[in-house]
């Protein structure tokens, strides 16, 4: 067994692989909520209760959505791999394991969406058709207003879900905390290394949820209207 590696150059292999983990984690989350978003929308107005029910169509894509969440990510790592070598040149590396990131979080966040909608009070949506609101005004100012907090929330939810799907694209190379765990901590018998990595990936959640946490409640219309 060798040498452990130093605790400088561990502090400074943590650091360029936290990097590379916060920019898969924040790409994939943003472009989550861009695909998401409407797609959570769309089938929470395309429900039964919304204001726009196609009960075959949201079947349909409800079926699609539940598929693709049910995947697991390392599968989902494997079958994209040809359409992600397409789409950026490679299969590896911290660029090409946004491709599955997004596309396994699109559904997942669109589900959130969904649920967070849901909640949403059916008189407060009632009371906005009554004045005349036009349909996508009372999605944008009563539903998505009224759900701001659920929504931050799931963004955390999503975010957090992403740092540990990050992490398990290391173990094919997808770098970031997750590649250094396994190639330089748990294959090199390092474990400042890969006990280093494995609490920087807990820091990294933990603050992630205390910040959407904190985000939720300064949205919060019930809590700015109580005081």
């Amino acid at each position: 067994m060798s040498d452990p590696t130093p605790w400088a150059e561990v502090v400074e292999m943590l650091g360029e692989a936290t990097g590379e983990t916060l920019y898969m984690v924040v790409v994939a989350t943003v472009l989550a909520v861009l695909g998401g978003l409407p797609l959570g929308v769309f089938l929470h107005l395309s429900s039964p209760v919304g204001l726009d029910p196609r009960p075959t169509l949201h079947r349909i894509l409800g079926v699609v959505v539940d598929v693709v969440r049910s995947v697991p990510f390392v599968v989902l790592l494997v079958v994209l791999a040809s359409f992600t070598r397409l789409l950026v040149g490679t299969s590896i590396g911290s660029t090409a394991v946004i491709v599955p990131l997004t596309i396994g979080a699109v559904p997942f966040f669109a589900r959130l969406t969904q649920n967070a909608l849901r909640e949403v009070s059916f008189t407060v949506v009632e009371a906005a058709i009554t004045t005349g609101s036009g349909r996508w005004r009372i999605v944008w100012t009563v539903l998505i207003g009224e759900a701001r907090a659920a929504l931050v929330g799931a963004v955390g939810v999503t975010a957090v879900a992403l740092i540990g799907y990050a992490a398990m694209a290391g173990a094919i190379g997808g770098g970031g905390l997750g590649t250094t765990a396994i190639q330089d901590g748990y294959q090199a018998y390092d474990e400042r290394v890969l006990y280093g990595s494995v609490v920087v990936l807990a820091v990294l959640a933990f603050a992630m949820q205390l910040l959407t946490d904190f985000t939720a409640k300064a949205v919060d219309r019930r809590r700015t209207a109580t005081g």
